[in-house]
């Protein structure tokens, strides 16, 4: 096939394409722990990673960067012949050194879809490296490079083909867009998109669309209850949120208000998740006015920022909606009897 000749320092490696079925046929995965031969540097496979991947394959999906390859078979090391790349289809020639996961999800893809064989795709193939230089590419793939902050991929998500979109997470970042947009809601111009100021207070998208998504999946908490139009999301967010803005008052936008910070804003959705939405689809009624007669918040019961010092991940945001638990008093079922 053809090919270029690429060299870094002291090393050089062919840049070509191969075909996916040639590509499952000649590698394979040396991990590390497991295998004793040089160049074993893999971790351990992730099946629903591999079966994400065959998906995307299956709805349409691309691979534009590539899989590399440490070509282990000395006996049938690439030759360059007549200006093209020559090499034998033997199985297990080629130690896979970046890409086990989409090789594996590529042999899955070609099972369900066998025109996929003839995809295209890019390699990068070096031929007898050491254990040492297989680490070495390997962490710097996987570590040096920094992986995309999660608030763009979201973003991101508004712009690109529905095959790869989760649709929960579009769907979250429309809300949090709701949130930042709207006049009465209590996080106007609160949420930090990609490109905000550096320095700029708010709340980051990732937090928001992280957080919401469990409220706005398939099948999900809101489309149990009935809640499935954006309009009818957003505007119970925003009557959920103004009530305790009402609560806190002046002091609503004050550093010291927990749900002005990540874990609070959390913390405050699981307890939507878990108690106030029940309450609500009970009653059919999820305004402002019936969820402030459920949230006894009092201005002696304002959470602050100081009471989660300390408390990381899980354990701060846990902090939060177990205190909104506390204020939560449903009057009206403490005198129901219940039939079993």
């Amino acid at each position: 096939m053809p090919f270029t000749t690429a060299k870094q320092h002291s090393t050089s490696f062919f840049v070509t394409s191969l075909a996916a079925s040639d590509i499952v046929r000649v590698s394979y995965v040396a991990r590390r722990g497991q295998d004793e031969e040089k160049g074993a540097v893999q971790r351990l496979l992730n099946p629903s990673r591999i079966n994400g991947i065959r998906d995307f394959l299956l709805s349409g999906g691309s691979f534009p960067v590539s899989l590399v390859l440490n070509w282990f078979d000395p006996g049938t090391a690439p030759r360059v012949r007549g200006g093209k790349l020559v090499l034998q289809r033997s199985p297990r020639a080629a130690q896979i050194i970046d890409g086990q996961h989409r090789v594996l999800g590529l042999a899955a893809a070609i099972e369900k879809k066998k025109s996929l064989a003839n995809l295209e795709i890019p390699v990068t193939l070096f031929s007898g490296l050491s254990t040492k230089e297989c680490a070495d590419i390997f962490l710097s793939i996987n570590t040096e490079q920094k992986p995309v902050h999660r608030s763009l991929v979201f973003d991101l998500y508004k712009v690109a083909s529905d095959y790869i979109v989760d649709p929960a997470a579009l769907r979250a970042g429309d809300l949090a867009s709701e949130l930042n947009e709207r006049q009465d809601s209590p996080f106007l111009a609160y949420v930090n998109f990609p490109g905000a100021p550096k320095g700029k207070k708010g709340l980051a998208l990732s937090t928001i669309v992280s957080a919401l998504k469990p409220l706005v999946e398939e099948k999900g908490v809101f489309e149990q209850v009935g809640l499935t139009e954006l309009s009818m999301q957003s505007q119970f967010l925003v009557n959920f949120f103004s009530v305790l803005r009402d609560a806190y008052g002046a002091e609503w936008e004050s550093s010291s208000n927990v749900f002005r910070m990540a874990a609070g804003f959390v913390g405050a959705l699981e307890f939507v998740k878990n108690k106030l939405v029940v309450h609500c689809n009970l009653t059919g009624d999820f305004t402002a006015a019936a969820i402030a007669a459920v949230v006894k918040m009092s201005p002696g019961s304002l959470i602050r920022r100081e009471s989660i010092e300390g408390l990381q991940g899980r354990r701060a945001f846990s902090f939060v909606a177990n205190a909104l638990d506390d204020m939560f008093d449903p009057n009206d079922q403490k005198g129901r009897k219940i039939k079993v």
